[in-house]
């Protein structure tokens, strides 16, 4: 998606070969116009899937996210990376690995807010390693529901989660592709998505 890629070569930092910051406009500011036309974008591209919720993962994700259900005119739920005092009861959890923290978490979902005829589209920021895209997977898996759709906005085509993903059946769509990062530089794939090489 063009919108996104400009907008990250106009405001993105390229610290070095894996950390890509855009803090003003997704993470910490977040750019409310902007995410919903990346959330208009993510509903155009799933019209057809007949998707009842769009889940996300805290936090970063939650803006597109939301942007997107409204768009498709269904629930956002939101996956929580550690079991909370007030999720008592009847809860779908799974333990990943955050490459970027070296740390681990609880990914929780309550179960009042899934049933099995859900066709759920999972929204992230960044994908990277597909570790926490996989355990939203596993949740979904457990309660019986369907993952329709991930959609990405940035994906570091460089590291491996989107070849994990389609392996296990999944659909990716990011809209932003990044080939390759270095300090002060940012490169994207091409629009058909074919790594040139370079």
């Amino acid at each position: 998606m063009r919108l996104l890629e400009e907008r990250i070569r106009k405001d993105g930092e390229a610290v070095n070969e894996t950390v890509l910051k855009v803090g003003s406009f997704i993470n910490h500011q977040v750019d409310s116009a902007f995410m919903d036309a990346l959330g208009r974008d993510f509903a155009q591209h799933f019209a057809g899937k007949g998707i009842t919720k769009v889940f996300t993962i805290e936090s970063s994700g939650i803006a597109p996210a939301l942007m997107a259900a409204k768009h498709l005119n269904v629930p956002m739920v939101i996956l929580k990376k550690q079991t909370s005092k007030i999720l008592e009861g009847n809860v779908y959890q799974t333990r990943v690995m955050s490459f970027t923290k070296g740390t681990s978490y609880e990914l929780t979902l309550f179960a009042d807010y899934i049933g099995k005829d859900d066709r759920v589209l999972l929204i992230d920021d960044f994908l990277a390693n597909g570790e926490a895209a996989m355990g939203a997977a596993r949740l979904i898996s457990q309660a019986g529901a369907s993952l329709e759709g991930i959609g990405i906005l940035i994906e570091k085509s460089f590291q491996k989660g989107r070849s994990r993903l389609e392996e296990a059946g999944y659909h990716v769509y990011s809209q932003a592709r990044v080939a390759r990062l270095a300090e002060g530089v940012i490169e994207f794939l091409p629009e058909d998505g074919t790594d040139t090489g370079e």
